[in-house]
């Protein structure tokens, strides 16, 4: 079913972008429906910062339909800015007054009450277990504190389209996974989330559809999934103990590459259901018993270092998955 319109949060057509003779964006296309995680990956330099730069009204496109939140970049800028919330790479808060205080002036940079700004800070300090560390200066918090600190300080004003840029940059695996639960945990309350990242282990597995940049341009978009079935490589690898079985095995399986001295089978296959039934199917007729059968399919590294490292890939790489 086609997407339209009206259910996007997020929507660009033609977006282009060039610093001097250098083009950062070379006409791309982005179309993130509401209430889903969208990220977009791509090497250092690729300009993912400058397209969070860009739809969040900070740095001016050179072309391009924009719209954000149902209003229009060039337009309404002031409406774009009061449906979003940003996080950048670095972490804005101020280290020298404590968390509490970094909370309250957010409100009072969104203009709310004294009343309204202590409750909805004591909630989001709550919420992102930052209570028993608010009185304390951020300059003394660890960084998935200082983290959550900013992204606590970012839903202030109830935004419904929050760009994250890089945010689990220098966090451990611990801090990165409580990071991963508070961005699912946005999402399920409705909100939209646009995730820069170059881990690919994070868009794996939060992304509910991902686009790839390369050289200003999109090489590819779609489910994870997607993504990784435009990659060859995939294959079933059966590991024998017995020499015989491995090469009564070996000459029937004409197609399979043989490692002799690892008794082992290299099937090509994409990992479905219905082929490995298949090869356990034909094991069974030939009365061969392989000790070890494994699936090997191809991850986001591989999609990624082939889309962005020059490998050749099949043509659809260029086009959107659906």
């Amino acid at each position: 079913m086609t997407t339209t319109s009206h259910s996007l949060a997020i929507e660009a057509k033609g977006l282009r972008k060039a610093y001097g003779d250098r083009t950062v964006l070379d006409g791309i296309d982005l179309a993130v429906p509401a209430g889903s995680i969208f990220a977009l990956l791509g090497p250092n330099g690729a300009g993912k910062t400058t397209a969070v730069k860009i739809l969040s009204t900070l740095v001016t496109a050179d072309a391009g339909e924009l719209r954000v939140g149902g209003h229009d970049l060039a337009s309404e800028p002031q409406a774009v800015r009061a449906s979003i919330g940003v996080t950048g790479q670095f972490s804005a808060v101020d280290g020298l007054i404590t968390g509490e205080e970094n909370m309250l002036l957010m409100a009072d940079l969104h203009h709310l009450s004294r009343s309204e700004g202590r409750r909805t800070a004591a909630e989001l300090l709550e919420r992102f277990d930052l209570v028993e560390a608010a009185s304390k200066p951020v300059s003394t918090y660890s960084g998935g504190m200082k983290r959550r600190l900013d992204i606590a300080m970012t839903l202030v004003g109830a935004p419904r389209i929050i760009f994250l840029d890089e945010p689990t940059t220098g966090l451990d695996p611990r801090s990165r996974h409580t990071m991963w639960g508070i961005i699912r945990e946005l999402v399920s309350g409705g909100v939209t989330v646009f995730l820069t990242t170059q881990y690919l282990e994070e868009a794996d597995e939060l992304a509910d559809r991902i686009a790839v940049l390369s050289n200003g341009r999109i090489a590819a978009e779609g489910s994870a999934e997607e993504l990784k079935r435009l990659v060859p490589g995939g294959h079933v690898r059966l590991r024998f103990t017995d020499p015989a079985a491995y090469q009564a095995a070996a000459a029937t399986l004409r197609e399979a590459t043989a490692d002799d001295e690892a008794l082992s089978l290299q099937i090509p296959s994409g990992g479905s259901q219905r082929e490995l039934r298949s090869i356990l199917d034909w094991l069974d007729s030939a009365g061969v018993e392989a000790d070890e059968l494994t699936v090997h399919t191809p991850d986001l590294d591989d999609v990624f270092f082939a889309l962005t490292g020059g490998t050749n890939l099949p043509d659809q790489t260029k086009e959107t998955v659906r």
